[in-house]
């Protein structure tokens, strides 16, 4: 599946390899918009809109599908081999691609994720997503009092509200039905054979009040990604870029200028 892709140049090509942004659940390619504009100073960077997400293309989803996505649409951009920055469940997706094709990443950026199953899924805000009634019209003002009553939390909401379709015909733009089938394979970890390692640079950063990475994660951290670093980033939760940007940033372009 060719994903959609939000390119940025440098304005001075320096032959570094590009840097590629997967956003987590529910996100899409353009929330990544001020971490892409930091690194395309230096470096060509891919942002993408996985699977039933934004602009791509839907269907059932699995990290091996997804990954296989990421590869097939960065081979038809020849931006391999990558650096990757992935948040959440791109953040998954990118370190499953790093074990199964090591040699077509260069150096991997983990925002808030362990190789775990994730305890903190989204699926019932999924269910209840699913069943919000449209009306035949639609403008901002109205789809955030209509998506309110299921989702309280103004900035839960926000994300939201970029993946309603306005207008006449409002709906949802993603991929809501086959999200909500596949949540269970979202929170999961694939099994992972014996002998996968990644063994190129890794940097996991986690937020300081996310419950996302704990200390039991460690040792299959580092069975897995032997060259990893753990970073906290303070005063941030899972949204950890959103939270705090500055560090955030200052972390990446550190450990992207290290490639």
């Amino acid at each position: 599946m060719l994903l959609n892709v939000i390119e940025r140049l440098p304005a001075q090509p320096g032959g570094h390899p590009p840097v590629v942004f997967l956003h987590g659940l529910f996100g899409r390619a353009r929330n990544m918009g001020f971490l892409q504009r930091q690194v395309s100073r230096t470096h060509r960077t891919v942002a993408l809109d996985l699977r039933n997400h934004g602009e791509s293309p839907h269907g059932p989803m699995d990290f091996p599908a997804m990954v296989d996505d990421v590869v097939e649409t960065l081979r038809a951009h020849e931006a391999l081999p990558a650096i990757l920055v992935g948040h959440s469940m791109g953040g998954k997706v990118a370190m499953i691609m790093a074990l199964q094709y090591p040699e077509l990443v260069a150096g991997i950026l983990i925002g808030d994720m362990a190789p775990a199953r994730t305890g903190f899924g989204q699926a019932a805000l999924a269910e209840a997503m699913l069943h919000i009634h449209f009306p035949d019209q639609l403008d901002r003002q109205q789809a955030d009092q209509l998506l309110a009553k299921d989702i309280p939390n103004r900035s839960v909401r926000d994300l939201m509200l970029q993946n309603v379709r306005l207008g006449t015909e409002p709906g949802w733009q993603i991929g809501l039905q086959d999200i909500t089938n596949s949540m269970t394979n979202i929170e999961n970890w694939p099994y992972v054979p014996e002998g996968y390692v990644y063994e190129g640079p890794t940097l996991f950063l986690r937020g300081e009040h996310s419950p996302y990475i704990g200390k039991d994660h460690e040792p299959v951290m580092r069975r897995l990604f032997p060259n990893y670093r753990l970073e906290t980033i303070p005063d941030a939760g899972h949204w950890l870029h959103a939270d705090n940007p500055k560090l955030f940033s200052e972390k990446m372009l550190g450990f992207i200028e290290t490639i």
